[in-house]
């Protein structure tokens, strides 16, 4: 059949099961948008307020779902504001199409209006991209752009589209989407090798990443945690994996993570790292890291052996599959010294004190926790609150819990809670954000009241720039520059100004109050928290640390580092 590119495009979302896309239109997108109107029965099209919220959107989408993100924006501005939003699914592997409109082809390369060269923009910050130059290529290169997008370590992939390609007429044949095949190639003696480290070892560690949850293997790592009995711990982005309960999950590493998984990894002799990459906020000091380990990675892509921590040996592979073929090779066993020995070091970890004064950070978390199904997408911002909820948040799954990690994007909650909630209409999503990250993107809540959607937003209001000014604190001699912006926003008439409903609380009975409140509404509901300006995120290993320099202190004089600047 003959279909010009717009109806094209729209033929390859079906075949590749997009039902939802979101997007701003433009003039170099019209015909696309003219299309999506003859398939609006098939294609949902979710009309953000800011082309960077429609990239948040289909990020969070994918990740709440698995399934591949999809964000269309038109040419110039519209393309450029897709950047941050393409660079965070690249960090975090998430797996999304942009498409992009351009101007006509024989307008490229003249400057026209709204014109940019967005392949070469986003080179560094996508898996592969694309410009179609013919109408004949429209199809294939779409085709290979889903694939991309989900083979080997997913992420995202840029398909740039001129308008009279996709104004042009050509034959269309429908396909079935090749599948995605697992390359793994599993060899016997380097999985004997490991097996025996494993069984060998007396102070075992296992950490888990972001891959874990990519290759849906949450079910074949509890399996392997059960048998083994090696005591665990997370990244950020491995949160829900294993359950916030569960005897041998002992929660997140690094820079915020608890004294008993540094302490872990730094005593171990055996730390087997499983779909984590090291990054230098967890590996903070990699000359010190794990130094008495032998270490094991296994990982999807081969760049990321030996990248930040020399390794002693490795698997390339999906996690999933490597785990699968791993697990009748290692023993049953408990560990219980060892165990012994990390619930010693539990009774040094820092324990937050509760107050009848003032609303802290994590009574309202696990406030949260208490009032919500265990069901909930939870969706952050970056910056003190993030830290907070990956601390605290009673994580029971993967894909529950959406954060930027990589990136560190402010303004990405919103946008991603929105696309959470379009991808898991039945499940509750919260979004939990500080009034610095929210002022980024808050724009987003005209997108929330269009289309109804339940959506939580808790803000933790310190009315600092939080995570900025604690390093300042600790390291910069309270030199509080540009972290105090002393901004007067009423987030209760924000909201209510764009028909949305907010609470203001300053207790924890006045949040639970309002939060159950909230519970009960149909569209969006903002409840905006006060919480103290000098609240900190504790524990913390400073950058280029090891866990003998933490900081479990309040007061900032305990903290062993020099405040002079020097």
């Amino acid at each position: 059949m003959k279909l010009n590119g717009s109806q094209i495009i729209a033929e390859v979302l079906i075949e590749h099961g997009v039902d939802t896309i979101f997007g701003y239109p433009g003039g170099a997108v019209l015909n696309i948008y003219d299309a999506l109107y003859e398939y609006s029965d098939k294609i949902r099209h979710i009309l953000t307020a800011h082309e960077q919220g429609a990239s948040h959107a289909a990020d969070g989408y994918a990740r709440a779902t698995g399934k591949t993100g999809v964000v269309l924006a038109t040419s110039g501005p519209g393309a450029t504001n897709l950047v941050t939003g393409i660079a965070t699914a690249y960090m975090d592997s998430v797996p999304m199409v942009a498409i992009t409109g351009n101007v006509g082809t024989s307008l490229i390369g003249r400057d026209a209006f709204q014109e940019v060269y967005i392949t070469g923009i986003t080179m560094p910050i996508t898996k592969h991209n694309f410009m179609v130059q013919n109408i004949s290529e429209l199809a294939p290169i779409l085709r290979e752009a889903f694939k991309i997008a989900n083979s080997g370590r997913k992420g995202p992939v840029l398909v740039d589209i001129p308008k009279d390609v996709t104004a042009a007429v050509t034959e269309f044949t429908p396909q079935v989407p090749d599948p995605i095949r697992d390359t793994t190639v599993l060899d016997a003696e380097k999985l004997k090798t490991v097996a025996k480290l494993i069984n060998s070892a007396k102070r075992p560690v296992l950490e888990i990443g972001g891959g874990v949850v990519s290759a849906e293997a949450s079910d074949i790592v509890r399996a392997f945690v059960q048998k083994t009995g090696i005591p665990t711990c997370h990244t950020l982005m491995a949160a829900g994996v294993l359950g916030y309960s569960e005897p041998l999950n002992y929660g997140l590493v690094g820079m915020h993570g608890s004294y008993v998984t540094n302490k872990a990894i730094d005593e171990a002799d055996l730390l087997l790292a499983v779909g984590t990459r090291f990054s230098d906020r967890v590996a903070l000091n990699t000359d010190h890291f794990a130094s008495r380990a032998k270490v094991v990675q296994i990982d999807i892509d081969m760049s990321e052996i030996c990248k930040n921590v020399l390794v002693d040996e490795y698997i390339e592979g999906d996690v999933k599959t490597v785990l699968t073929a791993l697990l009748p090779l290692v023993k049953e066993k408990s560990h219980s010294a060892w165990v012994r020995t990390l619930e010693d070091y539990k009774k040094d970890d820092y324990v937050p004190k509760d107050s009848k004064e003032h609303l802290t950070p994590h009574e309202l978390v696990r406030a949260i926790c208490a009032e919500t199904d265990k069901e909930t997408v939870y969706v952050t911002d970056v910056g003190q609150h993030q830290m907070w909820a990956a601390q605290y948040l009673e994580h029971t799954r993967a894909r529950n819990f959406l954060t930027s990690g990589g990136l560190g994007t402010m303004g990405y909650g919103y946008g991603a809670a929105i696309g959470a909630q379009f991808g898991c209409p039945q499940a509750r999503v919260v979004h939990i954000t500080g009034d610095g990250s929210f002022h980024m993107n808050l724009n987003e809540a005209c997108t929330a009241v269009s289309y109804g959607l339940p959506i939580i937003t808790v803000i933790f209001d310190n009315r600092v720039l939080g995570m900025v000014r604690q390093w300042q604190t600790c390291f910069y001699g309270k030199r509080y520059s540009q972290t105090d912006p002393e901004r007067k926003t009423d987030f209760v008439k924000v909201i209510e100004g764009f028909g949305g409903k907010g609470y203001h609380v300053e207790t924890l009975e006045e949040f639970k109050a309002a939060y159950k409140q909230a519970q009960a509404q149909k569209g969006p509901v903002w409840i905006h928290c006060t919480i103290e300006k000098d609240a900190r995120v504790l524990p913390l290993i400073p950058a280029g640390k090891t866990v003998d320099d933490i900081i479990v202190a309040d007061a900032c004089e305990n903290c062993v580092h020099r405040c002079d600047g020097k």
